[in-house]
């Protein structure tokens, strides 16, 4: 595949896209992921704080984890969110049984989320870094394709994924691999049960459940914060296996759903594992930490997937005397919905390849990408 110049694509992107910044009210430190609903696209500001919002919007709301939600009347070019902790003498505690929650919106997922045929336009970025350097980014639109928005564990086992999730890559906006990442990879590249998984919240809360219900776990939650029908409620887990978890989730009691989840893998403390390269050179690999985020909004009476995001931190290699410790994100924004039919779509991505891989349709949608200033950095680096 060939790539048009992405220093041509960035000063048209920066120079032509309207933006406002998010920004924490009593700090002034910018806000990361925080969601702006449009009238007809859902956006996230990027580690800057920043999101593409033409100034003419109005009428939007702003919500981010840990702050109160937002609703703005008219364009500003600067929101200011206040944390819902500015006050840690007047939060209440409220212990929550989250074993007995969980399982409640489990059983009744398919009844309280949106669980028909939906087409979603999407942002898919990708980013890995080692020892704090970027090293790969990727960036690109797609129509993404579900036939019911969760994931079917029969279609999953018989390997029918193409039943459960269908992608169509648009455009690759931007693309930089700077080095190989073969510290890190194992050599297996079969596409996984697990792998698609990810892409919905349901297989997370029951491999969460999974976790509770193990032998001698135990597990806690508290109920810090509420607004209105929504309650903000932290956990911890450990399993009987001894694998440790935190988080936290927002959770309507009106309607039982859970909103926004967020999940910790407390991995760091775990010896390190023997491992080869390709070329038969030993070295140590230490398991990191993984997170994992969901993000739903309320659009006619129904509940739709905003963001999936999957990170691992920390991941570590000792390799020929040096330490590499890398990073992975992947995340996915749905910037747009509509319903669709059982028969998915008519060009689509093959999961086994990496998503750049793919032929893309060159189908380019409005501006709804800003890069980060490391970002920016990286694209342009000679």
């Amino acid at each position: 595949m060939k790539y048009f110049s992405l220093f041509a694509l960035f000063l048209f992107g920066f120079f032509s896209a309207q933006k406002l910044k998010v920004i924490d009210a009593e700090s002034g430190k910018p806000v990361s992921q925080a969601r702006i609903i449009l009238h007809n696209q859902i956006v996230y500001t990027n580690e800057d704080g920043f999101a593409p919002v033409s100034a003419d919007a109005s009428g939007f709301e702003v919500k981010a984890s840990g702050y109160q939600k937002k609703n703005v009347s008219v364009f500003n070019s600067v929101i200011k969110l206040v944390p819902l902790y500015w006050n840690v003498g007047e939060v209440k505690i409220v212990s929550v049984d989250i074993k007995k929650l969980f399982q409640d919106v489990h059983k009744n997922y398919q009844k309280r989320y949106y669980n028909e045929p939906s087409l979603y336009d999407v942002v898919y970025k990708e980013k890995k870094s080692d020892n704090n350097q970027l090293y790969f980014l990727v960036i690109a639109e797609a129509k993404l394709w579900s036939k019911s928005n969760h994931y079917n564990y029969s279609d999953g086992r018989h390997k029918n994924y193409d039943e459960i999730l269908q992608m169509q890559l648009n455009n690759v906006k931007y693309l930089r691999n700077i080095k190989s990442d073969t510290i890190f990879t194992t050599g297996n590249k079969e596409f996984s049960h697990e792998y698609m998984g990810n892409y919905f919240f349901n297989f997370e809360l029951n491999r969460t459940l999974g976790h509770i219900k193990n032998g001698d776990s135990k597990y806690s939650g508290k109920m810090i914060f509420e607004e209105g029908d929504e309650q903000l409620i932290t956990f911890k887990i450990k399993s009987g296996v001894g694998i440790e978890m935190k988080g936290e989730f927002r959770y309507n009691k009106t309607d039982k759903v859970i909103t926004y989840f967020e999940i910790h893998y407390l991995q760091s403390g775990y010896p390190p594992i023997r491992r080869q390269t390709a070329e038969g050179i030993g070295y140590d690999y230490q398991l990191g930490d993984a997170s994992l985020i969901f993000d739903f909004y309320r659009k006619d009476g129904m509940y739709l997937p905003a963001l999936t995001r999957f990170e691992a931190d920390k991941y570590s290699a000792f390799y020929l005397g040096k330490k590499h410790e890398r990073k992975f994100s992947r995340e996915i924004i749905y910037n747009t919905f509509k319903k669709s039919d059982e028969q998915g779509l008519s060009q689509k991505m093959d999961f086994s390849k990496n998503i750049w891989e793919n032929i893309p349709t060159k189908e380019d949608k409005s501006e709804t990408i800003l890069l980060s200033a490391e970002e920016q950095a990286f694209v342009h680096e000679k």
